[in-house]
């Protein structure tokens, strides 16, 4: 499923917590607009493939699986304000 990239949701402004070294790593990323932008947004940054997106209250939750060099793929979730 693609979701259309805004121009707007490109230039908005990001705040990302540094990865950890566990195998699950949390993201904090403010953006405007809807889940389906804002999981655009992630996988593009992240270079991930997208699994899930959940709207919770005013909050959007995204989980997308990275790529490793040579190693298995992480989970990574991102927790998008809205």
């Amino acid at each position: 499923m693609a979701f259309p990239l805004s121009v707007a949701a490109l230039a908005a402004g990001l705040v990302v917590s540094a990865p950890s070294s566990d195998a699950t790593s949390t993201f904090v990323v403010r953006i405007g607009g809807d889940c389906s932008a804002a999981a655009a947004q992630v996988v593009e940054q992240t270079g991930g493939q997208l699994l899930s997106v959940q709207p919770v209250g005013d909050t959007c939750i995204i989980t997308v699986l990275v790529q490793g060099n040579g190693q298995r793929p992480r989970k990574v979730t991102v927790k998008v304000p809205m």
